[in-house]
């Protein structure tokens, strides 16, 4: 138990490949892979003729990113809707500690949460859950019954 790191159900998270701030990430235990928000997600040739994955993460009206590491697959969602995804590795720092995660690009403005953090990198990294901690980040009175 000693090597395992607690984390809360909701944690604070930045991603230091990206230039966005800190966000709230909600930690899914029912999710294998991890979310990332994003909008204007598509493909392109660049001007050396390398297909590249372009993106705005978290909607940022100014910021682009472009990366030829990626890779695509379908995904059905929690909805039971089939889509094709594409998916990343990026860092992310969690309570201070930097890693790389796996995340899909998604479109999550019509959801509460726009990270989700899945049981993949919480196995990878020996995460435990205290399902008691982190929700003065995530618990909304709404939530509250």
């Amino acid at each position: 138990m000693k090597d395992k790191k607690l984390i809360g159900s909701f944690e604070k998270v930045t991603f230091p490949d990206f230039d966005i701030g800190e966000e709230i990430a909600k930690i899914d235990t029912g999710a294998w892979s991890g979310a990332f928000h994003c909008t204007k997600v598509h493909e392109e040739t660049n001007e050396t003729g390398k297909k590249v994955l372009c993106f705005s993460p978290f909607d940022h009206p100014k910021q682009v990113i472009s990366l030829d590491d990626y890779t695509s697959k379908k995904v059905k969602s929690s909805n039971g809707h089939t889509e094709k995804r594409y998916f990343i590795t990026t860092s992310i720092s969690i309570r201070g500690i930097v890693l790389p995660i796996v995340l899909s690009l998604a479109d999550r403005s019509e959801m509460k949460w726009t990270v989700l953090i899945g049981r993949r990198f919480l196995q990878d990294n020996k995460f435990l859950v205290d399902v008691s901690a982190g929700t003065e980040y995530g618990v909304q009175e709404e939530d509250k019954l």
